[in-house]
């Protein structure tokens, strides 16, 4: 079971993502989420954190079970988190940007954050995220990384997973 989970929000051909304040992803743009408490679900956790980071209740939304991200970094380090999908209306009212804890959340346009050599976003989002917002399957988004580089991208369906 992995540690972290992560959540776009999508309104109309936009996204609510977070600039990091803090490391690993310090100055990117990404979706938001966190750390999964002692005894809480996934689903539980995404639902918290885009609570706790956005003020945004995703519990009265379909929130979208994605699968995974998972990573492999030079060789020695396997890590991953759940990632799940939110829409919410078009017409819902979200002024941005908008400082908090965490750093700045701004709506993105999708090809913006797809954008070629958009240094902005992390060298895994282009290849993932795609593949989370069109595809209806959860899959595993396996990303090697060897010195700060990624090097490989597999997506993999998944079959019958449970994230509670």
């Amino acid at each position: 079971m992995y540690k972290q989970t992560l959540c776009f929000i999508r309104r109309n051909d936009e996204l609510l993502m977070l600039n990091r304040e803090n490391k690993p992803t310090q100055g990117l743009w990404n979706g938001v989420g966190g750390k999964i408490d002692d005894n809480e679900t996934p689903l539980d956790c995404v639902i918290r954190e885009v609570m706790e980071e956005t003020n945004i209740d995703i519990s009265t939304y379909q929130v979208i079970d994605k699968g995974v991200i998972s990573w492999e970094v030079d060789n020695s380090y396997i890590d991953g988190l759940y990632v799940y999908l939110v829409d919410i209306e078009d017409s819902y009212d979200y002024k941005t940007p908008k400082k908090m804890d965490e750093g700045i959340l701004d709506w993105k346009k999708v090809t913006w954050l797809l954008e070629d050599k958009n240094f902005g976003v992390g060298e895994m989002i282009p290849h993932f995220l795609p593949n989370i917002l069109n595809r209806d399957e959860q899959c595993n988004h396996f990303c090697v990384i060897r010195d700060a580089k990624l090097t490989n991208y597999e997506m993999k369906e998944l079959k019958l997973i449970k994230t509670k």
